[in-house]
């Protein structure tokens, strides 16, 4: 699933040598608090934020990478924030529902 891909991406990223902060909307807790889960039982620590901008709070030179799981929940300022993350040459990687599908 998209979660899955997602962690696949980062692990690559990792062998690269390549730091990736992995996000996810604070609400989600299904599987776990502090970890994206995908259904097959993978998973990976991440950072739970209530909101786009806190992404950037949690954000530093070291990680090259950012990785958002469900990128549909987060609120409208998400595409402000991934651009302000692209300027600074930072991978921005995200998973989640197509919204736009009809």
């Amino acid at each position: 699933g998209k979660t899955e891909e997602l962690l696949k991406r980062i692990n690559i990223l990792k062998i690269a040598g390549i730091n990736s902060l992995v996000i996810k909307p604070k609400f989600d807790t299904r599987f776990s608090k502090d970890e994206i889960v995908s259904r097959t039982g993978a998973r990976h620590k991440a950072i739970n934020v209530a909101n786009s901008k806190e992404i950037l709070k949690y954000w530093n030179p070291d990680y090259m990478c950012v990785a958002i799981d469900e990128v549909n929940f987060m609120d409208e300022d998400i595409l402000i924030v991934i651009d302000e993350l692209i300027v600074k040459g930072v991978r921005v990687i995200c998973s989640g529902l197509d919204m736009d599908f009809k």
